[in-house]
């Protein structure tokens, strides 16, 4: 039987001179998988906007920071060339950027739309495309990108974030079957974890969402990680095209 009580930091892989990209990794989901990374011997690039933020979190877990939009191709295209130019590769990249602009659908205004796709949805293609080359010359990589449960069933308030993350998932599949060939694998996990997104959400709204997950409660960040370490590890290497819920059950 597992231990319950095994801390997720406690679930080892050996990335020793692999270069691991995170985007969306100044807090949450993102700093932590990065986090795990750097434990599991990466050299891992952080990718935020927000600047200071990003400097704080690259300094507290180790890693090197670059500030770049994901909406913006020359952002995306300096970043890549920053952790190619640091260590002469790109291993692994992690999709997670992310933003919210939640409204009705008759309230949303066109920039509401425009900004949470380009930065769901572009940051994730923009990325891919700017990596692909690298991992091709290479002879392989990694590319986990991060979509929701709402993307597939939908939540009132984010239609533009669960096109955004409906899309993801078309484009993990379909990229899996275009980058297979070049031993490039493309998978997607679906977290449902206690970010900053959540904390928005009235306590009494947040207890009746946890009251439908089967386990009984969000997740922590930190508990995201190791699914996405997995997927990025010699053990997935033929794993492609899925979509993974790390979600205490709700998609069930």
């Amino acid at each position: 039987m597992p231990n319950d009580q095994q801390a997720p930091g406690e679930v080892s892989y050996d990335f020793s001179g692999a270069t691991v990209v995170v985007t969306g990794a100044g807090r949450g989901i993102g700093l932590e998988i990065g986090r795990a990374f750097v434990g599991w011997g990466a050299t891992v690039v952080l990718v935020d906007r927000d600047g200071a933020e990003l400097a704080e979190a690259a300094r507290a877990i180790g890693a090197h920071g670059v500030q770049a939009d994901v909406s913006v191709t020359e952002d995306v295209d300096r970043a890549v060339r920053s952790a190619v130019e640091r260590t002469g590769r790109v291993d692994v990249l992690v999709n997670n950027a992310g933003i919210l602009r939640d409204n009705v659908v008759w309230k949303l205004t066109d920039q509401d739309w425009d900004d949470v796709l380009a930065t769901h949805s572009g940051g994730t293609f923009r990325l891919t495309r700017a990596v692909v080359p690298h991992m091709r010359a290479q002879g392989g990589g990694r590319i986990i990108n991060v979509t929701s449960y709402t993307g597939l069933r939908g939540n009132p308030g984010q239609a533009n974030y669960s096109m955004a993350k409906a899309g993801i998932i078309g484009f993990t599949k379909t990229t899996a079957k275009e980058l297979a060939r070049f031993g490039i694998t493309v998978n997607a996990i679906s977290p449902n974890a206690e970010t900053r997104m959540v904390a928005s959400i009235p306590d009494d709204k947040l207890a009746e969402l946890a009251a439908t997950i089967p386990m009984g409660r969000f997740g922590s960040p930190e508990e995201m990680a190791p699914a996405v370490g997995f997927l990025a590890s010699r053990a997935a290497g033929y794993i492609t095209g899925v979509v993974l819920p790390v979600d205490g059950g709700i998609s069930i």
